[in-house]
């Protein structure tokens, strides 16, 4: 097989999604990468992060109030 100067490589991004309110208008973006989530609130120019592990412990404490779905 012919070796090829270029090839396509997956971004070091697994998902990034824009949050929007009922308006329309952004709320903000979020960004899950493989060790760390980050979170950019709409009009800031760059992005609040937290490591993976830090956001399981948050999510998972009782104080945070975050429920259980099956999703």
């Amino acid at each position: 097989m012919a070796e090829f100067r270029f090839e396509f490589v997956a971004p070091n991004e697994i998902r990034e999604a824009i949050i929007k309110r009922e308006s329309g208008k952004a709320y903000g973006r979020i960004r899950i990468k493989p060790a760390t989530v980050l979170w950019k609130p709409a009009n800031y120019s760059k992005y609040f992060s937290v490591s993976l592990e830090e956001f399981a412990a948050w999510i998972t404490d009782p104080s945070t109030r975050a429920r259980r779905v099956d999703r």
